[in-house]
């Protein structure tokens, strides 16, 4: 769903932000939401790489 908005949607939504949150707001909230999507990111990492661990601990472990 998301996938089809294109390049006129998504000017449509820059432009509606605007008018709402106006142009000194815009950049505050981009920012807020990048360190957001960032944490995510890092958060998912953080989980990734423990059940990576966990696996390898436990095949090392199952080969003892």
């Amino acid at each position: 769903m998301i996938s089809n908005i294109g390049i006129p949607g998504l000017i449509l939504i820059l432009v509606i932000a605007l008018i709402i949150f106006g142009p000194k707001k815009l950049p505050e909230i981009g920012r807020a939401m990048g360190q957001t999507l960032k944490e995510f990111k890092n958060s998912t990492k953080e989980l990734t790489k423990d059940d990576d661990e966990e696996e390898d601990n436990k095949k090392k472990n199952d080969h003892q």
